[in-house]
């Protein structure tokens, strides 16, 4: 391999990195890769002495440095809204993200029912994320929705449900079934294991084993 196949690499290596921060639904996802595609992009420009596109990128890369400064700086604000199951905001709120609550949670229906329960989770005060659950007679939750809107999946919202929310009920434990890979993906992070519910296969967490 040549300098030249070399610097080619560098070049596609940046313009990829670049490209794949753009599909990023979390923004500090998204400007994390942006930030390291940048830099390569600013060091490929240098070698090939393109001084204008490594001005550019260098220009990029101190504004992703300085917003993901304010993300990590700035301290955010969580809390829990809950909702009956005739909330008008709820069902405008399901109808409007519809398209993309399927993509995670393909069979998901919300039936409103008495052991049902509805809770946003707001971040500044914005409804980042929605959980719709069902009681269950031996003290647990079957998790029926758990989504989070894009721009805000960055963990956050979860980990203060998951560590803090259900931590401080008497839940034992919580069940979800299975979704599309990348839903199944997330519940796994958490800590959810396969299980079986009901006869089907699930997904459990043990929230307090003392």
């Amino acid at each position: 391999m040549n300098e030249i196949q070399i610097i080619e690499i560098i070049g596609y290596t940046a313009s990829i990195l670049v490209a794949i921060s753009l599909m990023m639904s979390g923004i500090v996802r998204l400007r994390i890769i942006n930030l390291i595609g940048a830099i390569v992009f600013t060091c490929y420009a240098l070698i090939i002495k393109a001084y204008p596109v490594a001005f550019v990128n260098g220009v990029i890369t101190l504004v992703d440095i300085y917003y993901l400064y304010e993300i990590f700086k700035t301290k955010e604000y969580f809390d829990v809204l809950e909702v009956g199951n005739d909330y008008e905001y709820l069902n405008y709120f399901l109808k409007f993200h519809q398209s993309d609550i399927k993509k995670f949670m393909p069979s998901f229906a919300f039936t409103p029912s008495e052991n049902n329960t509805a809770f946003f989770i707001l971040r500044n005060s914005i409804p980042a994320g929605l959980i719709c659950a069902e009681k269950r007679d031996d003290g647990s939750l079957l998790i029926a929705l758990d989504y989070v809107i894009p721009g805000y999946r960055d963990m956050k919202v979860a980990k203060y449900v998951y560590h803090n929310i259900f931590q401080k009920n008497n839940l034992k434990k919580l069940y979800s079934y299975p979704g599309a890979k990348k839903h199944d993906k997330y519940l796994e992070k958490i800590g959810f294991k396969k299980t079986e519910l009901n006869g089907a296969s699930a997904y459990c967490l043990e929230v307090n084993k003392n």
